[in-house]
């Protein structure tokens, strides 16, 4: 963590001066930049992000009275995890959560099929995926975290609670065209009216903002019931602590997820189906029931319940939006978005596989830097036509994954003693759970070559750091300090480009191609950070140049570095020494081998705001990095 760069002062380093007196929550402002409607994790993440610029104003609105006190989400994919670590929240997260290490799967027992056995374990994280773990804590802790970021800003952003959205439209007019109608206090509250240049509307599946666009969630409900219940309760079944796939015989099945604190647990417990035609069929279930229904399923074993945090009953159903913003098929070729969906309000699907609430903190994750990117003037406007290019493919892939393992997970393992029954084979279930990995840790998502995401022409120069998937963290030993930390644990959500130039290394034992590189980047009037970086900004503010050396930090020190790795920060101009680093470690796998970067030639790897790596390049593809940015980022002398 760096700070100072200003001056000393004392106190937490994480609370930045602010920028005025903090604003009364009774005042909402009438015009701003960004407006965010909904708190839930899609805007929560979003409004940490935009809180990170200071020259960009934002209004969060929450129709409910008070923030969430009890989230009804859980699970955090590993690839969240590694998102909470540029907001400086990783090691936060992972203190007070349930790190789920294993994940075990049950069966009727062959003997006695009225009884369950254990069948099988798995890691729940593959070897190799992440540095972190899966966690589980809960979702309004998670928000919390996200909102104490904020208010530790320069802006003191904070939510306004008890504020409802009544309607969204865009006049099509002046510099704030978006008429957003608000209440506040309820029906009885009095309205208002917010011009705004974007609304994002992160308000859940029965969103105002994407009914205002006249957009309806299409998909289908599956008519089957499961119960969801946080417990704490005492009982015989062994594998309390572990994450569990439960099939009964005949009750149904469970999947148990232990929760935070070391003595909730959350249980999914399969309902059966329901009448369609009854459509008050899933309000008439009662906690009774679903506790009745758990201790059939567990059965041997005893579960005595000594307290329900929270319960509901839910009906399995996947919908998805045809578009995530107010660009349609009807509006003219150069039409430009302004209004926004995001998570639940765009895509919802069952809760057994954990990736509704991960998947909507990355739709704002990808979408936050643009965003800031757009009203800062560093992009033209029509960098946000990728959001909805991006995100509305990887919500569909997955609600294919969430349809499949909501199939699994209800359907009745076979009984060998009556095959012509049907049913999934316990086994089946455990290997779809391993198939399906690389997704419920998060990492399904790859980019397609588009404006932000390049070719595969050079992969080969880095193939560990595949082009459109997240950049995959390694250790690297910093040189000013010896601090050995990953490499993409030094990115913060602060809207910046990561460029990586990994070193080549010739047969004198030089770097020829690494040190023309780092000439080109300082000097050249045609390099990106000549051409993007505002005249009188620091060099680093739109791009974060990273150095990464073959070999020890006695053999490369501070006193060998070239200049545009030492750069000057702050009012007081003071030397930032964390952009060097060597691959040799103490101890573990070093970089070059770990992420199979070529050692001869070297790599440079680009890498978006939101962590997703964007181009491999050799390090003399001066032009081609130039062209690359020149596609959606307005030279300095344009920008605001």
């Amino acid at each position: 963590m760096q700070y100072y760069e200003n001056g000393y002062r004392p106190g937490d380093p994480e609370v930045r001066p602010a920028l005025t007196l903090e604003a009364s929550s009774e005042v909402l402002p009438t015009q701003v930049d960004v407006l965010v409607v909904g708190t839930g994790p899609a805007g929560a993440v979003l409004s940490a992000q935009l809180s990170e610029f200071e020259e960009i104003t934002t209004l969060i609105v929450e129709r409910n009275a008070e923030p969430l006190k009890l989230g009804h989400a859980d699970g955090v994919a590993c690839r969240t995890v590694e998102m909470f670590n540029a907001f400086g929240l990783a090691d936060r997260l992972i203190r007070e959560a349930y790190a789920v290490n294993e994940t075990v799967f049950w069966r009727p027992d062959e003997n006695q099929r009225e009884n369950i056995s254990r069948s099988g374990r798995v890691k729940d994280v593959a070897e190799g995926l992440s540095e972190y773990p899966h966690l589980i804590v809960n979702q309004a802790r998670l928000q919390e975290f996200l909102f104490e970021k904020m208010r530790k800003n320069p802006s003191r952003l904070a939510p306004h609670y008890g504020v409802e959205l009544l309607s969204v439209e865009d006049t099509g007019h002046g510099d704030y065209p978006l008429r957003a109608q608000l209440r506040r206090g309820g029906e009885a509250g009095g309205e208002f009216t917010v011009n705004a240049k974007f609304v994002v509307g992160a308000d859940g599946a029965r969103s105002i903002v994407r009914r205002s666009l006249g957009i309806k969630l299409e998909g289908d409900a599956k008519n089957h019931a499961w119960g969801v219940m946080d417990i704490l309760a005492t009982t015989t079944f062994p594998d309390i602590r572990f994450k569990a796939a439960i099939q009964s015989a005949d009750g149904g099945n469970i999947l148990l997820i232990p929760r935070e604190g070391g003595h909730m647990v959350r249980l999914y417990v399969d309902l059966g189906k329901l009448n369609p035609a009854d459509r008050e069929a899933r309000n008439r279930f009662t906690s009774e029931q679903l506790i009745d229904t758990a201790r059939r399923i567990m059965h041997p074993y005893t579960l005595e319940i000594k307290e329900i945090a929270w319960w509901s009953v839910y009906e399995v159903g996947q919908r998805l939006a045809s578009r995530f913003d107010n660009v349609n098929a009807e509006s003219p070729k150069d039409a430009l978005p302004r209004i926004f969906i995001a998570g639940d309000a765009c895509h919802t699907h069952s809760a057994k596989a954990g990736q509704g609430m991960n998947v909507s903190m990355q739709d704002a994750f990808n979408l936050g830097w643009k965003l800031a990117a757009v009203l800062r003037g560093q992009s033209p406007h029509c960098l946000l036509r990728t959001y909805s290019q991006e995100r509305q493919i990887i919500a569909q892939e997955l609600i294919d994954f969430d349809t499949k393992w909501s199939k699994t997970m209800s359907t009745a393992p076979k009984d060998p003693n009556h095959p012509e029954a049907g049913g999934m084979d316990p086994e089946e279930v455990q290997a779809q759970f391993v198939q399906g990995g690389r997704f419920t840790a998060g990492f399904g998502t790859k980019y397609t070559r588009s404006l932000l995401t390049g070719d595969t022409e050079d992969q080969a120069l880095a193939a560990g750091f595949p082009v459109g998937e997240r950049f995959y963290s390694s250790p690297v030993t910093r040189i000013a300090d010896a601090r050995q930390i990953g490499l993409g644990h030094t990115a913060k959500a602060d809207g910046r480009w990561r460029l990586y130039a990994f070193a080549d290394h010739d047969a004198s034992g030089q770097s020829p191609k690494f040190d023309a590189l780092m000439e080109f980047l300082a000097q050249d009037a045609r390099s990106p950070l000549k051409m993007f970086t505002a005249p009188g900004s620091a060099i680093d503010s739109v791009f974060d140049l990273k150095g990464i050396f073959q070999g020890s930090h006695t053999e490369t020190t501070v006193a060998h570095l070239p200049a545009v790795l030492l750069p000057r920060v702050g009012s007081l101009q003071l030397t930032d020494y964390e952009k060097a680093y060597c691959s040799e470690l103490e101890d573990g796998q070093e970089i070059f081998e770990a992420r199979l970067v070529n050692r001869e030639h070297g790599a440079l790897v680009v890498v978006r705001p939101d962590q997703y790596v964007a181009q491999v390049l050799p390090l003399t593809a001066t032009g081609e990095l130039t062209e690359f940015f020149s596609a959606f980022m307005n030279p300095a002398l344009v920008q605001a």
